[in-house]
This record gives structure tokens, C-alpha cells and sequence, in this order.
């Protein structure tokens, strides 16, 4: 191929938008257009979160919220000067906009309510980068917030992916909502009905005391909820920060504590039991003989 046939194919035109004739050439300009923008969107925001942001105080959560609208922004402005550079007339766009937008409306729903929460997250943070949430049976800590979706990793180390429109439309738990890392777990203790109460409940305060993790403002708690069909019913109310990231490692170790204690003291810890009372004989046929 010729430079003047090579010229003359890139420069050929394909299709018209608005007064603006599209060629080959066009379409590789735009695509580099789009990739300029892309890769601009993504220094810009590395810049912000790397040097800029993290010289300021503001939190990790607004820090990387504010880069990545930011982000966006630089994207969307690196597109449209690309297109307008390219020679495409945006205004020409309109009817092009308003059929993919009755297309999104139907086709694209989905991403894009998961891009405006996306949007809403970030604008409003309701969550933040290092939350630990609880959403749809799914609890962990969030890594990620990105366009379409949340990252959170539990503790099993698993990265579950939760659409973002989950966090917005829906109900969900945030254990460390505002900064305030302060979770109260509740240890359910049943104890048998010949027991001290006030010895139980000085157990379960001592209990709470030898845990390193259990803080001690505010101070441990213990409740007497009920007198159960075969326990009294306590509950051991602790606050914890540290352990607030694996919550089943607290329950477990204040179980075994709890567990060594009430044997030291001799505290029965009762099991369902059941009296069966016999108003009427029972006939006992055996076999091979009358009923007795």
C-alpha cells in the first residue's frame, strides 16, 4: 500500500455525526482521546491520595472520596476536550445522547444506579475505606469503593464484591459509623436456679476485667434478663475497640473465661430438662401374654 492510498483510506469518510463526517483517522484520535483521558483520571488521582491528601487531616475515608471524584471529573473533561479536539461538534450529540439514554434506561439500569450510589457513597459517606460493614449476610471491612462496586474482605480473607445501590436502597450495618471504633458485644449466660446471683454477676464482672481487650469506659456490664423454664438467663455486656475487626474471637475467649470461672465456684450451667408426670396406668402388653 501507498502513502497516498494509505492516506486516502484513513481519510475516507465513514459516517456523519451532526455536520461532522467521521473517518478512520477520527476513530483512532478518539481512541486516543479516551485513553489520554483514562490515564489522566487515574494520576490525577493517585497524585491526590499519594502527596496532596495525606498532607492534610482530613480522614483516609474523605481523602479517598475526594480523589476519586476528582477523578471523575478529570475523566469527564478529558473526553469532552478530546472530542472537541477531534473536530466533533458535541452539540451535534444531542439526538446520539438521547438514544443511548433510552437505552441505559433499559438496558444499562442497573450500572448506572450503581454508579450514582456509587456517587452518593462517596458524596455523602455513609461508608468509608476501612469500615467494617455488615450487608446481605456479608460482614468484613471495606477495601474499596469503586464505580459500579464495594470490595469488602472478611475475615476468612475472602474479597466480596457488593453492588453499590446495596449501600444506598437497602438496610445495612456500619459497626464503625463517624470514626468511633467502640462496639458493645452481649455473652448470653444461663445459670441454675440454686446459684448466688450476686456471686454470678461478680463473676462475670471479674471475667470482663481479665480481658485485655474489653475496655474498661465504659465499664462491663451485667444484666439479669429472666427467670428461664430451666436457667436464670444473664447477659455480660463488654465494649471492645480492638476486637471489633473479629468479633467471634471476643465471644470465644470470654466463653472459655467465663466457663473456668463458674467451675472454680461451683456454678451450674443447666441444660434443658423435662418432667414427664403419669396421670393414668400405662398397660404393658408383653409378648406372648395378656395384657397385665
Amino acid at each position: 500500500m501507498t502513502w497516498q492510498e494509505f492516506r486516502t483510506f484513513f481519510t475516507q469518510p465513514l459516517f456523519e455525526v451532526g455536520n461532522t463526517w467521521v473517518t478512520p483517522a477520527t476513530l483512532v484520535h478518539l481512541v486516543i482521546a479516551i485513553i489520554m483521558a483514562v490515564v489522566l483520571s487515574r494520576l490525577v488521582r493517585r497524585i491526590l491520595r499519594t502527596r496532596v491528601l495525606p498532607r492534610t487531616k482530613l480522614e483516609a475515608g474523605i481523602q479517598y472520596a475526594i480523589a476519586r471524584i476528582v477523578g471523575y471529573v478529570v475523566l469527564a473533561f478529558g473526553l469532552i476536550i478530546g472530542l472537541s479536539t477531534i473536530g466533533i461538534d458535541l452539540s451535534s450529540l444531542t439526538v446520539v445522547a438521547g438514544a443511548l439514554g433510552v437505552g441505559i434506561g433499559f438496558g444499562l439500569q442497573n450500572i448506572i444506579h450503581n454508579f450514582v450510589s456509587g456517587l452518593i457513597i462517596l458524596a455523602e459517606r455513609s461508608i468509608e475505606i476501612g469500615d467494617r460493614v455488615e450487608v446481605g449476610g456479608t460482614a468484613g471491612r471495606v477495601v474499596r469503593i469503586g464505580a459500579r462496586a464495594t470490595s469488602v474482605l472478611t475475615n476468612d480473607n475472602i474479597n466480596i464484591i457488593v453492588p453499590n445501590s446495596e449501600f444506598v436502597s437497602g438496610r445495612f450495618i456500619n459497626w464503625t459509623a463517624g470514626g468511633d471504633r467502640r462496639v458493645r458485644f452481649k455473652i448470653p449466660v444461663g445459670v441454675g436456679y440454686k446459684s448466688d446471683v450476686r456471686l454470678v454477676e461478680k463473676l462475670l464482672l471479674d471475667v470482663a476485667a481479665g480481658n485485655a481487650h474489653v475496655l474498661k469506659d465504659p465499664a462491663p456490664q451485667v444484666a439479669f434478663l429472666e427467670f428461664g423454664e430451666s436457667s436464670l438467663n444473664f447477659e455480660l455486656r463488654v465494649w471492645t475497640v480492638t476486637m471489633s475487626e473479629i468479633p467471634g474471637t471476643l465471644r470465644s475467649a470470654l466463653n472459655f473465661a467465663i466457663w473456668d470461672k463458674f467451675k472454680q465456684h461451683g456454678i451450674e450451667l443447666p441444660f434443658p430438662q423435662r418432667d414427664l408426670h403419669v396421670k393414668e396406668p400405662v398397660k404393658v402388653e408383653l409378648a406372648g401374654k395378656r395384657p397385665m
